[in-house]
């Protein structure tokens, strides 16, 4: 690393520092004040209210950190251009490609950072902190596992009714299984208190469980009981029936990835949501990128263009990016648009934009004005 590029990093990074450290803690005061009355009415102890806030720290960096870099970079460009530096090394005979290299390195340090907390931390922390403020409210532990549930396994034709799935401990109560033919009609039943999964195996117990075959009027033909039910060959697995429940806005990369091998047969529409979101956490840490190439071309001033016309340029930039962003999201999940594109596509139509606007810096061009009718 040179003179040069300690140089502008150390007057980057302060500020961006700044920036970052600002946001978590603006955010922390006002979530500590809104959330204040219920910590103290339901006795919260001080570690459960610090794992609380160490659960969400993850998805506030997420969102924080590009920010951070906008207003960072933008105040070290204009600062710098302001003092004529940037004219200077450019005299001097530095490129503005080379000028800029420390800070794409850092730009992909941030989405490499990015990436591994939006890999699983950030997407659950939503779900994890909502866990705990009821926890709070009641005085009790959430439960842990899904209730009341109905799953339909299209491809083996098996409905599934159950009043309560603990997922880690692979354990059902109150299972009512029904399979039925090709032509929709009910054939067999199965009833059972208790219901345990063995993954060693793929087996499911039944316990004190009750086996009946129906005729295709829906007559008892036969009926079973037995202490313990063993069955092998099915699909299902306490995973893939709590899956359906799953709400893909809290999902990590390992359990969305998870949900389509096991959920491959779910129509499209219903996986839409799913793809969506697993193309989103690949593409959210690239916003860091995106961010360096649409505020690094706005922050350098050279020629008689003032500094604001850049700044609320790259803010407008940024706004539209995550406006979009949203949209997208929205439309994917829809099944209006293909997955891939509704989590890529704003990432890389602003990478492009981002792209040209730098390129048309360093060629010593005037950015394009915009201009309104009759101006």
């Amino acid at each position: 690393m040179t003179i040069f590029d300690r140089y502008l990093l150390n007057k980057f990074l302060i500020p961006f520092f700044y920036c970052v450290s600002g946001f978590i803690s603006v955010w922390l005061v006002w979530d500590l004040s809104v959330n204040l009355p219920d910590f103290l009415s339901g006795h919260a102890t001080f570690a459960l209210v610090t794992r609380y806030y160490l659960l969400q720290i993850p998805s506030v960096i997420v969102l924080s950190v590009p920010v951070g870099l906008l207003l960072a970079l933008l105040y070290t460009l204009t600062q710098m251009s302001r003092r004529n530096e940037i004219i200077s090394m450019l005299c001097a005979g530095v490129s503005l490609y080379r000028i800029f290299v420390p800070l794409v390195i850092v730009g992909l340090v941030m989405t490499a950072l990015l990436g591994a907390l939006n890999y699983r931390l950030a997407p659950q922390a939503g779900s994890s902190s909502e866990e705990i403020k009821s926890e709070i409210k009641s005085g009790q532990k959430p439960f842990n596992g899904i209730n009341n549930h109905l799953f339909r396994n299209r491809e083996d034709r098996r409905l599934w009714y159950l009043t309560a799935m603990f997922t880690k401990a692979n354990q059902a109560l109150n299972v009512e299984i029904i399979q039925q033919n090709e032509l929709g009609i009910v054939t067999e039943k199965w009833y059972t208190p208790h219901a345990a999964y063995v993954p060693e195996t793929g087996t499911w117990s039944l316990i004190d469980a009750r086996h009946v075959i129906v005729d295709e009027s829906g007559n008892q033909v036969s009926s079973e009981s037995s202490p313990r039910l063993e069955i092998k060959g099915w699909h299902e697995t306490p995973w893939k029936i709590a899956s359906s429940k799953m709400n893909s806005d809290f999902m990590g990369l390992p359990e969305l990835t998870d949900y389509l091998r096991y959920n491959a047969e779910f129509p499209e529409t219903r996986l839409a949501p799913f793809v969506t979101h697993w193309n989103y956490r690949w593409a959210l840490p690239w916003i860091c990128f995106v961010v360096i190439f649409i505020a690094g071309p706005m922050g350098v001033v050279i020629g008689r263009r003032g500094i604001m016309g850049g700044v609320t340029a790259a803010i407008g930039l940024f706004a539209a990016l995550i406006f979009s962003s949203s949209l997208f999201i929205a439309l994917g999940k829809g099944d209006r648009i293909p997955g891939w594109v509704a989590g890529w596509g704003p990432i890389l139509i602003f990478l492009s934009i981002g792209i040209l606007l730098f390129w048309i810096k360093a060629t010593g061009r005037e950015l394009p004005k915009l201009r309104l009718p009759g101006f």
